[in-house]
């Protein structure tokens, strides 16, 4: 807890905090330690800040893989929707920033199998431009890949600068998909 002094009376009063986090340059690295070690059957890809259902390499062979992201500091989403019936795969981006496409390109390569991989995105520009050069680069190698947009922001106008975002209709696009 932090410390306040009350400059009338000189005493110091504890001041609950309002963040639980270390230093804000580890968060997302250590939340990613923390879902690896939550029991829920995730794996990391690489030394990314990506994590994957353990038995990727099983179910990719027969199952399109599910891959979402995007920045951090929204948590549940995108790596707590990894799991039986939704995600196959999430690719983490520093706090409010998208993962760059080297990442989403390098989780691409890590999950898809013969059937291939669905991206589902948030319409969030940097996010349409990182997973869609992803997705090109990895077609261009002869990957399956496909994409959604998810825009159902009704908290924002259709026709403004930046268009509807997709935020909460996310959740519902990757458990409909991650059902099929």
């Amino acid at each position: 807890k932090k410390m306040a002094e009350n400059p009338s009376d000189g005493v110091q009063k504890s001041m609950p905090a309002k963040k639980f986090i270390n230093d804000s340059a580890d968060v997302v690295e250590e939340m990613v330690q923390g879902m690896l070690l939550s029991g829920r059957g995730l794996v990391r890809v690489g030394d990314l800040h990506v994590v994957a259902r353990a038995d990727v390499a099983l179910i990719s062979q027969t199952q399109v893989v599910l891959i979402s992201g995007g920045g951090s500091g929204h948590e549940p989403a995108h790596a707590g929707f990894v799991g039986d019936g939704m995600l196959t795969g999430a690719v983490l981006g520093g706090v409010f920033a998208s993962p760059s496409a080297s990442s989403v390109l390098s989780a691409i390569r890590a999950m898809a199998g013969p059937p291939g991989c669905l991206l589902i995105v948030k319409n969030y520009t940097g996010d349409r431009l990182n997973f869609g050069s992803a997705m090109e680069q990895a077609r261009a190698g002869g990957i399956k890949c496909e994409m959604v947009i998810v825009a159902d922001d009704c908290a924002l106008p259709e026709k403004g600068i930046t268009g509807r975002r997709g935020v909460a209709g996310t959740l519902l696009v990757h458990k409909v998909a991650g059902a099929a």
